[in-house]
């Protein structure tokens, strides 16, 4: 007799899908505060911005981002409790940057095939993430993609909502050369730069090391989190005028400073007060790498910087210290063009 084709058949359990909705609803609702409405598996989720009356002038930010390859090195180390932390930190730093506080978050999740558990470590990530940052995760989607996608790869983004007071947005308008640059310590290389990592530290680029000691190495600093920065900055905004935020993210600081920076004001950066961190000192070692090309691919130990007036400095740093943040003087705003990024 000629199997029945089905659904199932083809590659995708809805079955297990409502089971997988149904183990990480009360985990995903632990995000959820007065201003979500309804539950989690309808077919949107609901957010009552009525509470936008206490600003003047409201402005929602919206931004989306993913873990790029960062998720082949989980994949082949079979560690997937880091990666939802970093897609929600790609997504709410960049926000951030405009002074932006999170408000909810989205995201979407593709697979080969759905293993709840792996599914269930990924989501519990996203979960820590939102806490991390003061957001809901007001929904997300994980869809299975049999036949175009292998069974155990998958691949993430993230969706961000936030808002700010329009007369209160950062934009870097009003930096200006003699405005100090501090810098905020990451975690090591985030969520960028892992097509080069994989290319330095795979066997061939693709597969995991044999010697233990790279395995190690990969899974201690390579795979870990994305700082969030969001409760510190927001609380920082409270007391210091600042003039500009950046999220280094991928394109390092050659491509990521420019970006806040007005006509006529360029960055200058004194690479001996940038705590690079032993992962980026080893790759530079082990693999004779050129010093600009890792500031062009790597936040070289800085993940999130400020710029402020001289006469802020102090207060910025000791105020961020006090928060928990690791702080450095790294760089000075001069007279310039603003593309022409300079170390010293």
């Amino acid at each position: 007799m000629e199997e029945k084709i089905t659904y199932k058949s083809a590659g995708v359990d809805t079955e297990k899908g409502r089971e997988f909705v149904q183990k990480i609803k009360r985990n995903v609702e632990s995000t959820h505060g007065p201003r979500v409405l309804g539950g989690l598996g309808g077919f949107a989720g609901a957010y009552d911005i009525s509470f936008l009356k206490k600003y003047n002038q409201p402005v929602l930010l919206s931004g989306t981002d993913g873990v790029g390859t960062k998720i082949e090195i989980a994949r082949l180390l079979n560690t997937f409790d880091t990666v939802g932390i970093d897609l929600v930190a790609m997504c709410v730093n960049d926000i951030l940057v405009c002074g932006g506080e999170p408000l909810f978050f989205l995201d979407y999740i593709a697979c080969g095939k759905l293993d709840p558990e792996k599914m269930d470590q990924i989501v519990s990530g996203i979960v820590q993430g939102c806490k991390l940052s003061n957001a809901s995760l007001l929904g997300g989607e994980t869809a299975e993609h049999p036949g175009i996608m292998k069974p155990d790869e998958f691949d993430l983004a993230g969706f961000v909502v936030g808002a700010v007071e329009k007369d209160l947005m950062i934009d870097g308008s009003t930096i200006q050369p003699g405005d100090q640059i501090l810098g905020l310590e990451s975690s090591g290389p985030h969520s960028n730069g892992f097509s080069l990592i994989r290319k330095l530290l795979l066997k061939e680029g693709k597969y995991l090391p044999s010697e233990p000691q790279k395995i190690s190495f990969l899974k201690d600093y390579a795979l870990k989190p994305t700082r969030i920065y969001v409760q510190s900055i927001l609380k920082l905004l409270q007391k210091v005028p600042v003039k500009g935020m950046v999220h280094i993210t991928g394109g390092g600081y050659q491509e990521n400073v420019p970006r806040v920076l007005p006509q006529g004001a360029s960055a200058r950066f004194y690479k001996d007060k940038i705590p690079s961190g032993y992962f980026f000192e080893k790759i530079k070692k082990d693999h004779n790498l050129d010093e600009l090309e890792l500031f062009a691919t790597f936040n070289m130990g800085i993940g999130y910087m400020i710029v402020v007036s001289s006469e802020n400095m102090d207060l910025t740093k000791e105020f961020l210290e006090s928060t928990g943040e690791s702080v450095h003087w790294i760089g000075e705003i001069v007279s310039g063009n603003k593309d022409e990024v300079s170390f010293v």
